[in-house]
């Protein structure tokens, strides 16, 4: 174990931060959360700390999340740290990155701003970025590390030992299905998506995708309410697919997302250690344990 590193994960996501300490040889350490009946938190790190400290959290649901995690950075410098990283397996705030009427606040701009002013370094898998290029360019004064998912995942489905058709809801879902696509050898085809509100969605698949007797996989990078990868399943379901399943790097999970996606026929649910969840089956200790 080496001993100037130490890992300080939040008490939600233990499982997941043990195992990325064990992928890079370093200590852990709970961070103590407390939260007051009206709301405000405690947070309390170790008495002393090596000079590299890397603080673990997802920041799904994420507003009381931000405010803890300013605290603990603090608290780190405080007693010891000199180069903090966030390790933060789903980034926030990652979708505003325009002001789409007047008047909005640019919320990745902000966020992306503000953690650089609490961090050196943040680390990230499959960030939800759109008219960005680089997670960079969402992240200025710090210095920011996006990994990917798709060989562990690629690694999960090429498990199943089956052939399978992988089917992306939207075109951004390109840029997640075609790596996968080439490590496994299987083929793919993308769907194009028009969205006329949070949960009003159309999904169209491509002309001529003839799905009848075959195994698909939706996949996709975050599925929040699930109504993109349910419009997307019963589109296959309609087209004679003998199964349908969905892997997801985050499953992030509003609401009612898993039975609506039951509902439209998805028979198995698969996601990544991003947050934990009942659904995990993919481990992202090798990929984040390498970045540390």
């Amino acid at each position: 174990m080496r001993n100037d590193l130490l890992i300080l994960y939040f008490p939600e996501c233990e499982s997941s931060a043990r195992r990325v300490a064990d992928a890079a040889g370093v200590d852990c350490a709970c961070v103590t959360l407390h939260r007051f009946p009206d709301g405000e938190s405690l947070v309390r790190v170790p008495d002393r700390l090596p000079s590299r400290v890397v603080v673990y959290r997802s920041m799904d649901r994420p507003n009381d999340k931000l405010v803890e995690l300013m605290l603990c950075a603090a608290a780190c410098r405080d007693h010891g740290a000199v180069e903090l990283s966030l390790a933060a397996p789903y980034l926030c705030y990652m979708r505003q990155d325009i002001a789409f009427r007047s008047g909005e606040a640019v919320s990745q701009r902000v966020v992306g701003r503000w953690l650089g002013t609490l961090f050196d370094r943040v680390i990230t898998v499959d960030p939800h970025l759109h008219r960005v290029d680089e997670l960079q360019q969402a992240l200025p004064g710090v210095t920011a590390i996006a990994l990917s998912a798709s060989t562990e995942v690629a690694r999960f489905l090429g498990g199943l030992g089956e052939r399978l058709l992988l089917v992306g809801p939207d075109q951004e879902s390109a840029q997640w299905v075609e790596p996968i696509a080439e490590k496994t050898g299987m083929p793919w085809v993308v769907a194009t998506k028009r969205r006329s509100g949070d949960r009003e969605v159309r999904v169209d698949l491509p002309a001529g995708l003839d799905c009848r007797e075959t195994r698909v996989v939706l996949v996709d990078d975050v599925v929040s309410t699930g109504h993109t990868l349910a419009a997307a399943a019963r589109g296959v379901v309609a087209g004679g697919a003998s199964q349908v399943s969905c892997v997801i790097t985050h499953p992030v999970f509003c609401g009612g997302a898993l039975e609506l996606l039951r509902e439209a026929g998805v028979a198995e649910v698969w996601s990544t250690d991003s947050i934990e969840h009942e659904s995990n089956v993919v481990s992202l200790a090798t990929p984040i344990g390498g970045a540390l």
